[in-house]
């Protein structure tokens, strides 16, 4: 007799196939296509990507993939595969872990399809993005229920849609951090994630005003994106005994010309260094595996960008890839839904 099993879809963003200019354009066309991503009028959206972000854009993001690509391809989906794997021995044989990407391989729709024909007794969606933004957390819920929806059985649905504070996950960043901050001291601490512009954070929170508001994480802005950022840094430094004074929280990776989010990662790495800071220990916690975002962004643009303003030493912490406390963050999100 089949026994029933417990489904698990991890969800990355995603990664061209290769760091090829034709790959690249193609992985683009399908993110910025995205409505959640650029929350514009199709027809614009499908102009301005198409003719104007792809075909201009793709060139250089081929070239620093290229700086990113390893022997194993691409690191989120080199370390995706690993942690899916790890996660899969850790929960055992009642459960069936897959990996999915939002965009590009293996996509969410054929991934689903494998496990439609696996005896489900329920399937729980975990995002991988440690903060919820519409974007991101929300684009990927939304397409897997677009795919479920189709189904004639729907198994019982649990989705994590964050877990920027939770114990494990906290303690797994802090873990990393900790084996640089023993080898020396630092005179700043980064906490750098991923930016959004400012219209789709006060779409999600009614309460966000994008100013001191966002220092307190309360149950009136659980779903404002730079508040759980916020909470993140708090929880981090309060783990790893860094005075309030001593870091700052910060949002990377603007595109185009709409207001984004504030403090600027650029803008904040130039104040610093203009103000005699000479060392910095860099945390992404908006990312869970390596990608363009870390290792080329953070680790190689953003240390040239100190360097020309005056800093001595720039060291980024790696993303939490196959990090063992990482798996067990993940093992206790999943079985703390069977609680409930």
């Amino acid at each position: 007799m089949t026994k029933l099993k417990n489904g698990v879809l991890l969800i990355n963003l995603g990664t061209p196939d290769s760091p090829s200019i034709a790959d690249v354009r193609k992985y683009l066309r399908e993110f910025l296509m995205d409505a959640r991503v650029m929350d514009i009028p199709f027809w614009s959206r499908f102009l301005l990507v198409h003719l104007v972000i792809a075909p201009f854009r793709a060139p250089q993001s081929a070239k620093a993939y290229r700086m990113l690509w390893t022997p194993q391809g691409s690191p989120l989906k080199f370390y995706g595969n690993e942690v899916q794997k790890l996660l899969q021995q850790a929960l055992g044989e009642g459960f069936q872990v897959e990996l999915a990407m939002r965009y590009q391989n293996p996509g969410i729709k054929d991934v689903l399809s494998r496990l439609k024909t696996t005896a489900l007794k329920s399937l729980t969606v975990i995002p991988l993005y440690p903060q919820y933004a519409g974007a991101s957390s929300g684009s990927t819920i939304q397409e897997v229920m677009k795919e479920i929806k189709k189904w004639e059985v729907i198994p019982d649905l649990k989705l994590i849609s964050r877990f920027f504070d939770d114990p494990l996950f906290i303690k797994a960043f802090a873990q990393l951090g900790r084996k640089y901050m023993a080898l020396a001291p630092y005179d700043h601490y980064l906490f750098s994630y991923h930016g959004l512009p400012q219209k789709q954070v006060l779409k999600s929170s009614c309460e966000c005003r994008l100013g001191d508001c966002c220092m307190v994480y309360g149950c009136k802005n659980r779903y404002c994106y730079r508040a759980q950022c916020f909470e993140t840094t708090r929880l981090l430094a309060e783990e790893l005994g860094i005075p309030k004074g001593d870091y700052t929280a910060c949002f990377q990776s603007r595109l185009g010309s709409t207001p984004w989010i504030k403090p600027h990662t650029d803008e904040t790495i130039k104040r610093l260094a203009q103000k005699g800071i000479k060392s910095v220990l860099v945390f992404s916690p908006s990312f869970v595996a390596d990608c363009l975002e870390t290792t080329v962004e953070i680790g190689y643009e953003y240390k040239k960008l100190f360097f020309r303003h005056g800093g001595r030493r720039w060291q980024m912490v790696e993303s939490l890839n196959t990090q063992p406390v990482w798996v067990d963050c993940l093992k206790e999100l999943i079985i703390n839904e069977y609680k409930h």
